[in-house]
């Protein structure tokens, strides 16, 4: 969000209105923080934990999209090309909060029509999505209200375009 100070800003300002200076977010706070946890939702679809989902072996013969999955095949989930898929999403490589805010008066941060996963789903999904939701939030929002964040001098932007070839960000952050 330090490459776009107008969406911190908003976001800044939005735990001003619902927190204020004098206390920490709390999680009674978490229902009225919709801006943050859009916020949250497009970097968990744009920069996922994981980029693979756990392996599955399917247990029939069976067409996927098109393409035959034999009995047996392991399958394995693209978190990162599904989250950044062009003919799901416009402009996929562009953090928009705005995307995940519709009509929708509270911005959950799980995603049920799977056009993202950020807690895996289905019966093998993270026990934990409810508590690592809540954690999300209350991390973010006190690293926002704690500290100023800004670029260093200098530099025009911050790159953390996933590597194509590992685990890892393209090019070392380095501050």
């Amino acid at each position: 969000m330090v490459n776009s100070p107008e969406l911190l800003a908003k976001a800044v300002e939005e735990m001003d209105q619902v927190v204020g200076r004098e206390r920490l977010v709390q999680e009674s706070d978490i229902m009225q923080l919709n801006y943050l946890k859009a916020c949250i939702r497009e970097a968990f679809r744009l920069h996922p934990v994981a980029p693979f989902n756990v392996p599955h072996v399917a247990i029939a013969d069976t067409i996927v999209a098109g393409y035959r999955v034999p009995k047996g095949s392991h399958v394995i989930l693209s978190r990162l090309a599904l989250g950044q898929n062009p003919t799901v999403w416009d402009e996929p490589l562009h953090f928009k909060p705005e995307r995940h805010m519709g009509d929708n008066i509270n911005v959950v941060l799980t995603e049920s029509e799977l056009r993202f996963i950020s807690f895996s789903t289905g019966r093998r999904g993270c026990i934990a999505a409810s508590l690592g939701t809540t954690m999300s939030v209350m991390l973010f929002g006190r690293l926002l209200h704690g500290f100023t964040w800004t670029k260093p001098a200098g530099v025009p932007a911050i790159n953390l375009r996933e590597s194509k070839h590992d685990l890892f960000i393209e090019k070392p952050l380095v501050l």
